[in-house]
């Protein structure tokens, strides 16, 4: 019998997480067969090629239990005859009386079903994200008496409980982790080498060579792409933008959704410069790479929020990097894992407006300098961020899990 592996993730497809996307391609590529179970439907109405590429299985678990009672019943049902069912259900007790909500709830009956309608051969469950989709496959691990193991990012990092990442540390075969500053951290909470750093990279034959960039004329054209969410920063941006020089033409390039959206808009009204902004929403791989190309700077100004919220290392980065496009962005989290200030692209301080005030307008200033910037990150993504190594990575892992 052929194993398989079951791979839990949030949502499937997502635009926003590309990153994903492009490991299971290529893990599919190194041969390994597995099934995507998802804990939520899709909402991006576009997916990217990459999605299109893989041929994987895609399963849905009961987004809500009280959307399919019946399929929890049964399932809970069917797990109960397994050898594992009622130390998953101690365990997930003890979670319950020190994290309780019905997440927390929904999370147990999502394991139940993934562990009862898994295919025969699964051998391993890995998970993307260390919170919800690990507590799943965790849960559902232990119910069949198998292994799993998990690949961590960035919120599920900094948001979730100490005692909650210990304890999913220790009972995982393995865990991954895209930043060294989030690997650092993970460390310090499990065994030794149980958690190792893979930078997820950038498979720079499947994405279009950098443009030929020509000197500047007219308008500046600034893009970001991110979710208008709190740790993006899109507020200090936005008061950046106002601030600059009246002299100075330029518009503003906006790709992605977000539940920000409508006050940002609103604070760019009041701001005065909502006509030199285009807020285009979610869009496919295609029209991020199109817009890179035609920009002329691309700023993100991640911030940690309070609730402890942060970036890792924005996969936007290396996609603007891969176009050779001057960025500016702050030294928070493992962005400066990957931009050095003042070698290879501007970083500074996170919730300064002025200062990012300042480097946008000194980019308009200093041709020649934006571009040596571009062109030293563009080779440094080169030569230390190609996927191949990460995912090459990931598969050992596994293989090895499941002997």
């Amino acid at each position: 019998m052929t194993r398989r592996i079951g791979i839990v993730v949030k949502g499937y497809p997502r635009l926003s997480e590309t990153f994903i996307a492009q490991e299971l391609l290529g893990l599919q590529e190194r041969g390994i067969i597995f099934d995507i179970w998802s804990l939520r439907h899709p909402t991006d109405t576009a997916t990217h090629p990459v999605n299109d590429a893989i041929t994987a299985p895609v399963h849905y678990l009961p987004e809500y239990i009280r959307h399919e009672p019946w399929r929890v019943l049964r399932a809970l049902g069917r797990a109960a005859r397994k050898r594992g069912f009622w130390r998953a259900m101690r365990i997930w007790l003890h979670d319950l009386i020190r994290a309780r909500d019905a997440n927390r709830v929904r999370r147990f009956a999502q394991a139940a079903v993934l562990a009862t309608e898994s295919a025969p051969e699964t051998a391993f469950f890995y998970a993307h994200f260390l919170h919800t989709p690990s507590s799943v496959a965790r849960y559902a691990a232990m119910m069949c008496g198998m292994k799993w193991g998990f690949s961590a990012h960035a919120k599920d990092i900094w948001t979730t409980a100490e005692w909650e990442k210990r304890e999913k540390i220790v009972d995982a075969a393995f865990g991954v982790t895209c930043t060294r500053y989030g690997a650092d951290h993970l460390s310090e909470l499990g065994p030794e080498g149980r958690v190792s750093l893979v930078y997820h990279g950038l498979d720079l034959s499947r994405l279009p060579a950098p443009p030929e960039r020509t000197p500047h004329g007219g308008a500046w054209t600034i893009l970001s792409v991110g979710r208008l969410v709190e740790k993006k920063g899109y507020d200090l941006l936005l008061d950046a933008l106002a601030g600059l020089p009246d002299d100075l033409e330029w518009r503003f390039i906006h790709i992605g959704g977000g539940p920000l959206g409508g006050d940002l808009k609103k604070r760019a009204q009041a701001s005065g410069i909502e006509t030199k902004i285009d807020w285009r929403g979610a869009q496919a791989r295609d029209a991020v790479f199109a817009a890179m190309r035609e920009a002329d700077l691309f700023v993100l100004p991640s911030r940690i929020t309070g609730s402890g919220d942060r970036d890792g290392l924005p996969n936007v980065l290396m996609e603007a990097a891969s176009q050779k496009l001057p960025i500016i962005s702050t030294a928070v989290s493992a962005i400066p894992e990957f931009v050095e200030d003042g070698l290879s692209g501007r970083l500074v301080p996170a919730d300064d407006v002025q200062s990012l005030r300042i480097a946008i307008e000194d980019h308009t200033t200093n041709p020649q300098q934006k571009k040596d910037f571009a062109d030293h990150l563009y080779q440094r993504l080169i030569a230390d961020f190609g996927a191949n190594a990460g995912i090459d990575a990931v598969a050992k892992r596994i293989e090895a899990a499941m002997t």
